[in-house]
Parts: C-alpha cells; sequence; structure tokens
C-alpha cells in the first residue's frame, strides 16, 4: 500500500471537478462519493436492475447474487464472525429504532435501565425515549467533565445501577471526541450490560474489528463513509440479533402467513422486511473496497494536520469559543464566535462557497449543557487541502470583522 497522496485521493471524486468553487467541511453530516461509487448505482440501474432473493429469471438471481456479495464485503471489513450478522437498514437512525423496538419488547423490562452518554446524537436518545415511558425503562446518562470529555467517574458509579443496556457512540459528531471505547465497553460487559455502539462517525475514523471490540450491536451508516445515502448496517452478534422483535414484517421476512398468525423468517431476512436499497447496498460495498485502498492510519494523520493547521490559524481570530477538543479528536472543529449566532457566520461563509454546519447537530441535549445555541461545525476528510484551511481561516477572520464592526 502505497502512502497517502492527498491530491490523488481528491481526483477520485467528481463534485470536486464539477465545483471547484466550493470547500466542503460539512463531512460530519455526509461525505462526497467517489467516481467508483457513483458507477456502481449507475450500472445496477442501467444494466442489472431487478429485485432480490424472489424471481426465478436471471435478473433476479444475478441482482440477488450482487446484493448478498455487498453483504460478505461489509462482513469481512468489520471482521464480522458470518454474513447473517449484518442487516441491512437505511442508516443508523433505522438501525438504533429497530434496537429499540426489539430490545424493548424481549429483554427489558420495567425499571431497567438504559444508559447512555451526554455526548450522543439524537439517534441514539429518540428511538429510546419513545418506548422508555410507555414500558417502565429509566434512562441514565454519564455527564461530561468541565473540559467537556465524558466524566469517566461518574461512569463508573452509574454502572453500579446494573443498566441493562449501554449504548455510547465511537465519535461525538458534535464535538469530534473518540471515546475510550474499548474500556468503556468492557467496563459495561463487566457490570452485565449489552453493549450498543454508534459508529456513524467512527466508521470513518477506525475500521472495527467486532469481533475484537466488546459490542454486541454496532450501527453505521454509507453515506459517512464515501457510499450513498438511505443505506446503512445494523450489525449484532447473531444471538443477540435473534432477540430482536422485527420493527417492521412483511416481505421476505417471513417464512410464512396465514391469516391465524406468520411465522418469521431466519437473519437476516427477519429483520429485512420489504425490498431493500440493491443498488445501495452495491453502492457500499465499492465504497468500503475503495476505502480499503488507502491506509488508515495515513488518512488520519493527514487530517491530524489540516486540524492542527487550523487550530494555529484559530489562535489569530478574535472572539473564537473553542468547544471541541485539540486532542483524541476525529477532525472535528466545533467553535463559537463571542456574542454572535453560528447561523449568522455560516451564512457569511456561504457567501463564500464555505460549506460548514450550524446549529445543534442533532444533539441538542448536549448544547443545552453547554449553555450555547448551538455552533459552527468545520468537519475534515482526507479530499480537504491545506489551501482550503487557509482559505477558511481567512473567510471566517473576514466574517468575524464584519459582524462585529
Amino acid at each position: 500500500m502505497s502512502v497517502f497522496d492527498a491530491a490523488a485521493f481528491r481526483q477520485q471524486f467528481p463534485f470536486f471537478r464539477e465545483q471547484p468553487t466550493w470547500i466542503y467541511l460539512d463531512n460530519a453530516a455526509t461525505t462526497h462519493k467517489p467516481q467508483v461509487v457513483i458507477d456502481s448505482l449507475v450500472k445496477f440501474y442501467q444494466h442489472d436492475n431487478s429485485n432480490v432473493h424472489r424471481g426465478t429469471h436471471q435478473l433476479s438471481q444475478q441482482a440477488t447474487s450482487q446484493f448478498e456479495e455487498a453483504r460478505r464485503t461489509v462482513q469481512q471489513f468489520i471482521n464480522a464472525a458470518e454474513p447473517a450478522e449484518i442487516v441491512f437498514t437505511s442508516g443508523t437512525t433505522a438501525a438504533f429504532n429497530q434496537l429499540a423496538f426489539g430490545l424493548m419488547h424481549t429483554i427489558l423490562q420495567a425499571g431497567d435501565r438504559i444508559l447512555i452518554s451526554a455526548l450522543e446524537h439524537h439517534a441514539n436518545i429518540v428511538p429510546w425515549q419513545l418506548h422508555c415511558q410507555q414500558h417502565g425503562v429509566i434512562i441514565d446518562v454519564i455527564p461530561l467533565t468541565v473540559d467537556r470529555q465524558l466524566d469517566q467517574a461518574a461512569y463508573q458509579t452509574l454502572l453500579e445501577r446494573k443498566p441493562k443496556i449501554v449504548s455510547l457512540t465511537q465519535v461525538s459528531n458534535a464535538l469530534g471526541n473518540v471515546l475510550p471505547l474499548a474500556q468503556m465497553l468492557s467496563d459495561a460487559k463487566a457490570a452485565g450490560a449489552i453493549t450498543i455502539v454508534d459508529g456513524a462517525q467512527g466508521i470513518a475514523w477506525q475500521r472495527p474489528d467486532v469481533q475484537k471490540l466488546p459490542a454486541d450491536f454496532y450501527c453505521f451508516s454509507a453515506h459517512k463513509l464515501y457510499g450513498p445515502t438511505g443505506i446503512g448496517v445494523l450489525y449484532g452478534k447473531r444471538a443477540f440479533l435473534e432477540r430482536l422483535t422485527p420493527l417492521h414484517g412483511g416481505g421476505e421476512m417471513i417464512e410464512h402467513v396465514s391469516f391465524s398468525g406468520s411465522r418469521f423468517n431466519s437473519l437476516p431476512a427477519r429483520l429485512e422486511a420489504g425490498t431493500p436499497h440493491i443498488a445501495g447496498a452495491q453502492g457500499l460495498a465499492q465504497a468500503i473496497k475503495f476505502i480499503s485502498g488507502f491506509d488508515a492510519q495515513q488518512i488520519n494523520s493527514y487530517k491530524s494536520l489540516l486540524l492542527k493547521a487550523f487550530h494555529n490559524g484559530l489562535q489569530h481570530i478574535p472572539g473564537i469559543q473553542l468547544l471541541s477538543s485539540r486532542h483524541e479528536n476525529a477532525g472535528i472543529v466545533t467553535l463559537n464566535i463571542q456574542g454572535e449566532h453560528p447561523a449568522d457566520v455560516a451564512a457569511l461563509l456561504n457567501e463564500q462557497h464555505i460549506a460548514v454546519r450550524a446549529g445543534s447537530h442533532c444533539a441538542m441535549p448536549l448544547f443545552e449543557q453547554l449553555a450555547a445555541p448551538g455552533a459552527l461545525r468545520f468537519a475534515f476528510a482526507p479530499y480537504n487541502q491545506l489551501t482550503e484551511v487557509e482559505q477558511c481561516l481567512a473567510a471566517l477572520a473576514q466574517a468575524v470583522e464584519i459582524l462585529t464592526v
């Protein structure tokens, strides 16, 4: 594997050829797609389009074979024990809704506790809330320290309450914090908890080995990993997937249906009701093959270089209130300008074709704790360039000057 070449990497993404004036720093929301992913989607719809698992004709059989090969590609990428442990969903949010519904109807009982953290995305909060009050299940939250890290001492105290489930993000989408996940999950397992990981941001930062990581479930979305939107993965150890009540019914998730009752299919079909995103699964497989051609450590080193340059430049801009940490960070800088609303700053950056996110980043409880209306988020990817960092800093300084006049 050759040394990572950021310029060569960027050339694989047609967006940057067709929209050369844009500096795209909203990568935590979604990443751009390399040509191989786009080509795979076009190829399926132009040449191979057919439904899967239900046709005897050659086109259906070919589509089924490609769809199941995509599943095996995901399995190998995260080192799942078998393809049946890979359940395709529409994304991380859908995976959490399946987990909340499925566990609430089989494992969780009134008085049980679920432990999440103050850093969680709404997808790891709201699905639990939809069921917890009705079923008498209690949600506990790991608080933050004064430097906006998870309070590990408080975590140990909360584990003493014997939560039935511990569900944690791998990387905070709002602040970029990389959690000490392996240790936290090990502690949770020692306390007897079922462990769940939100890997939506983490999947592009650190490729998981789910047979080594003490996680019973791991969820991620393709579009954060240079793949298509509308497709994601719910990984689960077979024994735990078997205990989930399916959220959706119909289609190929059944083995037998009568008006008096139905019998569910085996995994993974029992959790994949209806026609799946067939082209999306193949696009995800192509994205995995694409990113696997580069050394992940070198990519993260390059992102750290961008991060360092950005942080250094921020020191020369007055009024910066930095929320994210420079250390143990996956490439996200979250900040505010003293006295200014983040949306106003983002609007000025937009005028210079700099795409950043302003708001609460689907983490409203976090920003309530921080007593902030939201923040500006700059999220770096390996196709970003040092020259873009410099341009962004100059535009940010200009925006501050305009707003503070």
